[in-house]
C-alpha cells in the first residue's frame, strides 16, 4: 500500500463484508478485502487499495471468542493508520447477548482504539433499511416492516429479532450509556450544534437515524468530522451504512476526490456452481426460480455430511453428482435447506449451535473447492453468511476484490489465491435476504 487507507474494517460475516467492499469499489474507492489477518506481503499486493478489510464470522460467535480474537482484529487494523476502524454488522442487526453481540464487539472497540463514544449507523436506504427515532425497519416484497416484525427476522433462527428499538435491542449487549442523533436533529438547520451537545454527553454509544439522502449525507459528514478532527484512528460500528454515509459526504463536499461511480459488468458464464446453506425465503424463492430456469439441484442432507459413519460418502457423492451435471453443461445448486430447515437438522443444529454451522459449513466449502477443481468451472456462488465464512475458509483463498455488481450488497468477487486453481476464481457471496428471485442466473450472466 502506498499511503494511508480511507478506512480500515472488519466484517462480522464474509458476506456483510463483501457489502462494505461492493459500497466502496463501486463508488471510486479501491478496496481490497483479506479473508485473513493479512501478512505485509499480502498487504503490499494491493498498492492502490484505498480501504482494507478483514472478512470474519463473529455475527455467530460467543462474547468469549470475541475477547479472545477481536482485539489482535483491532490492533491490526489500527495500525493500518486509517481515520475510522469500522466493525461491521449486519443491516437487519440481527445479534443477541449470547452470540454475535454487538454490544460485546462494541466494548472490546472502544477499548482498544481508545474511542471514548462509538458511533452506531445502522440505516442504508441503498439497501433498503432505515432507522427512524431508533426504530430499525426492512423493506421485503415492496412492504416495510420494522425488524421486529419482518417476516424473516422476527423469527430468525439464530438471532431472532423481538425489539425495534435498536436502543433497547444493544442495552441487552453491553452496559454503556446510549443516545441518538434521530432524524429530526439531522432535518434541522442547527443539526451540528445538536451533533455537538451529543458528543459532549456522557453516552458512550452515539445511533444515527439514517432514513433518506439528506440524514445519510449528514451523518456521512459528522463522522468524518470527528475523525478527521483527531490525529489517531476511531471506532465505529454499523452496516455499510456507514460507508454509503461517507461516500455521499465525500461526494456532495469533495472533502475526499473521488472517480466516478463504477458500473462494471463481467463476461457471461457458460455455467455457475452454487453452495446454499441459507434458511431465508428469499434464498428459498431464488433456488425455486434457478431449478425451473434450468438449474441441476442437488440437495444435501445434513445428518449424512456431518455423520462420522457417513460424511466421506455423502461428499463424495455430492461432489460426483454436480461435477457430472457441469460436465455436461448445466448451472448446479447444492443446498441443505429451502427456507427453514427440517426437524431433524433443526434438532442437530439444537444440539450444539456453533459446531453445527461450522462442520456444515466447511463439509459445503470442500464440495464447492473440489467440484470446481474437477470441472474446471470458474464461476460460483455461497449462500448465507455463516456458510460463506466457514466455505471461503475451506478454499484457502486469501483476498477477494469487487469485479461485478449484482445486488445491492452482494457483488461478484475476484479470488486472491495462493493456489493456481483458485486465483481469480470469480464467486459471489450473498446473504439471505439479497438479491431478486433471477439472482443466481444475474451471476451466471454477469450483471443483473
Amino acid at each position: 500500500m502506498t499511503e494511508a487507507p480511507l478506512i480500515a474494517y472488519y466484517g462480522d460475516d464474509f458476506t456483510g463484508s463483501t457489502d462494505v467492499m461492493e459500497a466502496l469499489s463501486v463508488n471510486g474507492v479501491p478496496t481490497v478485502l483479506f479473508l485473513r489477518r493479512p501478512t505485509a506481503a499480502e498487504l503490499a499486493r494491493f498498492p492502490e487499495a484505498r480501504a482494507v478489510g478483514i472478512a470474519g464470522i463473529s455475527r455467530g460467535k460467543s462474547p468469549a471468542w470475541m475477547d479472545e480474537h477481536l482485539p489482535g482484529i483491532f490492533t491490526d487494523l489500527r495500525a493500518l493508520g486509517a481515520p475510522l476502524v469500522h466493525y461491521k454488522i449486519c443491516s437487519t442487526f440481527d445479534s443477541a447477548p449470547e452470540i454475535g453481540s454487538v454490544g460485546r464487539a462494541v466494548d472490546i472497540g472502544a477499548r482498544v482504539l481508545g474511542t471514548r463514544q462509538t458511533p452506531v449507523v445502522v440505516g442504508a436506504p441503498v439497501l433498503r433499511r432505515y432507522q427512524a427515532f431508533g426504530n430499525l425497519f426492512a423493506t421485503v416484497d415492496g412492504e416495510t416492516y420494522r425488524i421486529d416484525r419482518h417476516p424473516t427476522m422476527r423469527c430468525h433462527p439464530v438471532t431472532p429479532m423481538t425489539e425495534g428499538d435498536l436502543r433497547r435491542h444493544l442495552a441487552r449487549q453491553t452496559d454503556k450509556s446510549i443516545a441518538l442523533m434521530d432524524v429530526l436533529a439531522l432535518w434541522s438547520e442547527d443539526y451540528p450544534a445538536r451533533h455537538r451537545a451529543l458528543l459532549d454527553g456522557d453516552a458512550g454509544v452515539l445511533l444515527y437515524d439514517v432514513l433518506d439522502d439528506v440524514t445519510q449525507r449528514r451523518t456521512g459528514e459528522l463522522l468524518w468530522r470527528d475523525v478527521t478532527d483527531g490525529p489517531d484512528s476511531r471506532f465505529c460500528v454499523g452496516s455499510s451504512g456507514v460507508e454509503y454515509a461517507l461516500i455521499a459526504h465525500w461526494r456532495d463536499s469533495g472533502a475526499v476526490p473521488l472517480p466516478a461511480p463504477r458500473a462494471d459488468a463481467a463476461a457471461q458464464s457458460d455455467r455457475v456452481m452454487v453452495v446454499s446453506g441459507s434458511c431465508s425465503p428469499v434464498t428459498a424463492g431464488q433456488i425455486r426460480w434457478a431449478l425451473e430456469n434450468g438449474f441441476e439441484g442437488y440437495t444435501l442432507d445434513p445428518a449424512a455430511l456431518l455423520s462420522p459413519q457417513t460424511g466421506e460418502a455423502a461428499l463424495e457423492q455430492a461432489i460426483g453428482h454436480c461435477s457430472a451435471a457441469l460436465d455436461q453443461g448445466r448451472s448446479v445448486i447444492a443446498f441443505s435447506s429451502l427456507g427453514a430447515p427440517d426437524e431433524r437438522t433443526r434438532a442437530l443444529f439444537n444440539d450444539d449451535p456453533e459446531g453445527f454451522s461450522h462442520r456444515l459449513g466447511r463439509a459445503q466449502g470442500r464440495l464447492l473447492t473440489e467440484t470446481l477443481r474437477r470441472t474446471g468451472v470458474r464461476r460460483a456462488v455461497v449462500a448465507g453468511g455463516d456458510t460463506s465464512g466457514h466455505a471461503m475458509n475451506e478454499m484457502g483463498a486469501y483476498a477477494l476484490t469487487t469485479l461485478a455488481p449484482i445486488a445491492p450488497g452482494s457483488p461478484l468477487c475476484t479470488v486472491h489465491a495462493d493456489d493456481p486453481d483458485l486465483n481469480g476464481l470469480q464467486i459471489a457471496l450473498k446473504g439471505g435476504q439479497v438479491g431478486q428471485p433471477p439472482y443466481f442466473e444475474h451471476v451466471r450472466a454477469g450483471h443483473a
